[in-house]
């Protein structure tokens, strides 16, 4: 008798652990981002919220473009070839690697996420150009020091590299303990570092009646914090222009975005 394959094992057992009962955020914030890696459940309360407060579709695609926006000026204006991003979520189009090995095909990018959902799908996202590099670590936001041990394996720490946290620190819900989270990462990264930040704001009744709803559907709570507790992240790094902005209003493409969106995002410099 053969023995068993260790991967089909490892994938089998990471199936065992996705619960279908509630939603998800990941598969939730697929869903609106017009993904279809999403249960009924997902669906249901992302129907629901869209009822509630529909600018949180808005938040959830513009969040996105900011992302390739940050990405492409850190590798094009800034020279960034390393990018490492906690907080995966399920691939969609436009990832970090394929924003930043597009215009610079030397880039490596680490991701990291310990989400089910997300471990099932991480062969999606281990693509690369060959003269770059791509990795998934299964790991977890709350141990950074084995997080940036553990992409020392692909990253080169003696030069910058881009931490790139989106629409993640909402989960932990004492601020003081996200800024303690995101000082240990930069701490362990060199001088000319990023650091890369958007998440949802509670700027508007209808985002703070939205964050309500989903919290109470069971899934992971997520916090929507102000936006000066979103700027508190970066302190004692330096801000890029236009420091910390509405996602639409963060560097835009062509002229500034008119559309007011309860998502704010900035970009850091570690000296």
């Amino acid at each position: 008798m053969s023995e068993s394959n260790p991967q089909i094992v490892a994938s089998a057992e990471i199936r065992a652990r996705i619960d279908t009962t509630k939603p998800h955020s990941a598969r939730f914030w697929n869903y609106f981002v017009g993904g279809k890696d999403n249960y009924e459940v997902d669906r249901e309360i992302g129907d629901h919220i869209k009822e509630i407060f529909p600018g949180l579709v808005d938040v959830a695609v513009t969040s996105r473009q900011f992302l390739g926006r940050a990405v492409r000026y850190l590798a094009v204006e800034q020279g960034i070839r390393q990018f490492l991003d906690i907080g995966t979520g399920l691939p969609t189009a436009d990832n970090t690697h394929e924003v930043a090995q597009r215009v610079a095909p030397d880039s490596r990018i680490v991701y990291v996420d310990n989400d089910p959902i997300v471990l099932t799908h991480a062969n999606a996202l281990l693509t690369s150009t060959p003269e770059g590099r791509t990795a998934y670590l299964d790991a977890d936001l709350y141990d950074p020091e084995a997080v940036l041990e553990t992409a020392a394996g692909t990253l080169d720490f003696d030069r910058p590299i881009a931490l790139i946290i989106l629409n993640t620190l909402g989960h932990v819900a004492d601020h003081g303990q996200a800024r303690a989270l995101v000082q240990r990462l930069m701490a362990g990264l060199p001088s000319g570092s990023y650091l890369v930040i958007s998440d949802s704001t509670a700027t508007s009744e209808g985002m703070i009646a939205a964050s309500d709803a989903y919290n109470a559907s069971g899934a992971v709570p997520y916090y929507v914090r102000g936006v000066e507790e979103i700027g508190a992240f970066f302190d004692g790094l330096e801000l890029v222009e236009p420091g910390v902005a509405q996602v639409t209003r963060w560097r835009p493409d062509g002229e500034a975005s008119d559309v007011a969106v309860d998502a704010y995002g900035a970009v850091g410099r570690k000296s």
